[in-house]
């Protein structure tokens, strides 16, 4: 179906140029003289390539209807994940690469959302957020408690990230899956 440009989203697919495309990032940018226009930044399903692209905001892509199912993450093998359909029991291998700079993120028997065109997955979602042990905190630095400062932390994943003073290695927190960051210590 066709769409104005300036209506793309992150995680949509795209036709253009005979081609699918996921849309990665998507900015409006307004310059000083002339109209706006829209500067996407997009991965090829086939060949995994990434390009930049620029729609005046009055221009129409072709945007792919994607059907959304969850599966449950089994186990990765090489660079391809292993997921089960929870109804079917059928197993769907697919490319880690699907879930992006989120893929530290991915823990045992976690449901996953795949975005399907035509069968074909071509996007996968993690939950917002998952509980993660802190290995590595640095010491608090005294008098730093007046305004709101956060040290860099090590987590058990091996992502680093930024926490409050209060968190110390040992503890778990709620990290969101989308940027890393921290959320709030996780409860119980």
């Amino acid at each position: 179906m066709k769409q104005q440009a300036n209506l793309i989203r992150a995680g949509q697919v795209i036709e253009h140029d005979g081609r699918r495309w996921t849309v990665l990032k998507q900015q409006i940018i307004t310059p000083g003289k002339g109209g706006a226009f829209i500067q996407v930044e997009m991965r090829d399903l086939k060949t995994g390539n990434k390009t930049n692209e620029r729609w005046r905001t009055a221009d129409t892509v072709e945007r792919l209807m994607t059907d959304n199912r969850d599966y449950n993450y089994s186990y990765t093998e090489g660079d391809n994940m292993v997921l089960m359909d929870p109804e079917t029991f059928d197993q769907l291998i697919v490319p880690v690469t699907l879930l992006g700079d989120a893929a530290p993120f991915l823990q045992d028997n976690m449901v996953l959302t795949l975005d399907l065109v035509e069968g074909d997955p071509v996007g996968a979602h993690l939950p917002v957020s998952v509980i993660l042990e802190v290995v590595e905190a640095d010491p608090v630095v005294k008098g730093q408690t007046a305004a709101s400062s956060y040290k860099p932390a090590l987590l058990s994943n091996g992502v680093k990230t930024l926490v409050p003073p209060f968190v110390e290695a040992g503890e778990k927190i709620v990290v969101r899956t989308e940027d890393g960051s921290y959320m709030e210590r996780a409860k119980g």
